[in-house]
């Protein structure tokens, strides 16, 4: 392996043109390592019941081979974090933020009490790639990964030279994109493989401008423990009918009556960018805040956007608010300039 793929591999802003690492996720195809990402495991005949009543989505019917978005809540319904679950068959899979671990880590341990159920974080020796882009998953097959036909947050276990390892496809709306699964020693291999057959290195400054536009939340910075679910729009997170969980009274309580007050939702900026926690204003009167902010590096030049809270009421698509002196229009998310149909 040569010293500048090496180079390529360590975790960085970028590799000197955000622009073009931008575009390699929508329309090319772009690797980045996921180790700001934690793993999770869950064995022990009661895990299925256990993390059933811990979270907001079905762990109970999900099918091996497959996985859900869920958010964990405390007993008065505020989301103390969200992750994905996966069903490996003998064993759950949690996939959360490292900024989340020791969270979840706490709270499971809480609530374990005369379970069958053991718990270990495996983020230490799991390697995880993220590959995506329009041609993710050409290339994939161009380092000689043969993939099935996955849904979204389906999975399946592969070998690569010799490598055990599990291919997924993740659930964004807009563009394909993958997560490759394998021990932490031999993802450089499979990294460097990936550039070489045209995969371009991502940083952590594309890859951040991606979320924006592609409307995802993220937990910490646009969910945040004193938001309600529903609030956040992401519906995928919740089941209706699954039964009971912690928090489970509250989410039924906001369905049955009706809707929030407030919706997560994006915006165009024209003007300065607002920065995060700016008020957002119609009329002169506070309806809503901004939580994250880009300047996507289009085609077509700088595109400024932003995505935030605000009143029900306001959400309208063209409706025209102001914050911090810069003009906002309401829009749905992903932002349809940078994915279109």
């Amino acid at each position: 392996m040569s010293t500048a793929l090496d180079d390529k591999l360590v975790p960085a802003l970028d590799f000197g043109d955000v622009r073009a690492e931008f575009q390699a996720l929508v329309s090319g195809c772009g690797v980045y390592g996921l180790k700001e990402r934690a793993h999770i495991e869950l064995r022990g005949g009661d895990r299925v019941r256990w993390l059933n009543g811990m979270v907001t989505n079905n762990i109970r019917d999900l099918a091996a081979g497959r996985g859900v978005y869920a958010f964990m809540l405390n007993p008065q319904g505020r989301i103390l974090a969200d992750f994905y679950a996966y069903n490996r068959g003998d064993r759950l899979l949690i996939d959360t933020d490292q900024s989340q671990a020791e969270k979840v880590l706490t709270a499971f341990d809480h609530y374990i009490i005369m379970d069958d159920v053991t718990v270990s974080n495996l983020s230490l020796e799991w390697g995880a790639i993220g590959v995506g882009g329009r041609n993710s998953e050409d290339v994939l097959r161009a380092v000689g990964l043969e993939l099935p036909e996955l849904a979204p947050l389906e999975f399946a276990d592969a070998a690569w030279q010799e490598i055990s390892l599990t291919v997924l496809r993740t659930d964004h709306e807009a563009v394909e994109s993958f997560e490759v699964w394998l021990g932490a020693a031999q993802a450089p291999a499979l990294e460097a493989a990936l550039l070489n057959a045209g995969a371009k290195p991502v940083g952590t400054a594309a890859l951040e401008r991606f979320r924006i536009a592609s409307g995802i939340p993220r937990y910490g910075q646009d969910i945040r423990e004193r938001d309600l679910p529903q609030e956040t729009e992401q519906l995928r997170a919740l089941n209706f009918s699954k039964g009971c969980y912690v928090g489970q009274e509250i989410v039924e309580r906001i369905r049955s009556r009706g809707n929030v007050h407030r919706t997560f939702t994006g915006f165009l900026v024209d003007g300065a960018l607002p920065p995060p926690g700016a008020k957002i204003q119609l009329e002169g009167k506070d309806v809503g805040e901004i939580t994250s902010v880009a300047s996507l590096p289009l085609a077509s030049g700088e595109r400024l956007v932003a995505l935030g809270y605000i009143r029900r009421e306001a959400a309208l698509p063209g409706k025209q608010l102001s914050a911090e002196g810069a003009k906002l229009t309401v829009v749905s998310v992903p932002f349809a300039e940078v994915f279109p149909n």
